[in-house]
């Protein structure tokens, strides 16, 4: 089994959104990842919608005030599949962390995969019936942990605080397991510091999840922090495997 890192493009903004108080700006990478198991293909988040790379504004609307986006052909995240020779018809399972622009954007270009999200984000989100309605993926709308196949290789591992059903995702490579935070975690210091983001829909449910993180981290897991510009300079890229 293999695990594939893709940069999505990237974001900036206020420093201040992803640490509380801090000053300052960010560019931050959107990560989408791809597992090859050996039952199918698996696909853990989606970027930005390819409108977004012509015309910001008219796909995002009133967040183009808050993050800069830089986001060219040839990184929408089929692109990026296409140059790993990865069909987007035949990823299986579409994992979303939850259904923020720059985790969901891409969802309609992997359009036969069943869509893997917590069930109360899945209710919590005003836009999921529009989702829902558009893409026509088959939801499998799962209740805290949930092995995708079975066998313990990749499981979704609910992280809420950011949002009301956050999921990160743990994958058991031959030499460990990763974690993918994505937005449980934005930042190392996150973590290291205990220090959160200034919009949080549930402070204390986001403090449980990071404690989660860091006792898999104290354990052995190699973790993937969700949009550190640092740390994801360390992390392989496809078409190379991370190891």
């Amino acid at each position: 089994m293999r695990l594939y890192a893709m940069t999505c493009g990237w974001l900036v903004g206020p420093m201040g959104n992803f640490l509380a108080g801090a000053e300052g700006q960010i560019r931050v990478p959107v990560p989408c990842f791809l597992i090859d198991h050996p039952d199918g293909l698996v696909l853990f988040d989606s970027g930005m919608h390819p409108q977004t790379q012509a015309d910001a504004r008219g796909r995002l609307g009133g967040i183009t005030r808050i993050f800069q986006v830089e986001f060219a052909s040839g990184e929408e995240v089929s692109a990026r599949l296409g140059a790993l020779g990865a069909d987007p018809a035949r990823v299986r399972y579409l994992i979303n962390s939850h259904l923020h622009f720059d985790h969901t954007g891409g969802n309609a270009e992997i359009p036969n995969a069943r869509l893997v999200v917590q069930r109360r984000e899945w209710e919590a989100g005003h836009d999921a019936e529009q989702i829902r309605k558009q893409l026509g993926h088959d939801v499998v709308a799962v209740d805290g942990e949930h092995d995708v196949f079975g066998d313990g290789r990749v499981v979704c591992v609910p992280t809420y605080g950011h949002t009301p059903g956050h999921q990160s995702l743990r994958v058991e490579l031959d030499d460990g397991p990763v974690v993918l935070t994505a937005d449980a975690c934005y930042l190392r210091r996150t973590l290291d510091d205990m220090h959160l983001p200034s919009v949080v829909d549930d402070p204390d449910a986001m403090r449980r999840s990071l404690e989660r993180l860091r006792a898999l981290r104290d354990a052995g897991a190699r973790l993937i922090y969700g949009h550190d510009p640092e740390a994801w300079r360390a992390v392989p890229q496809a078409p190379r495997p991370v190891d």
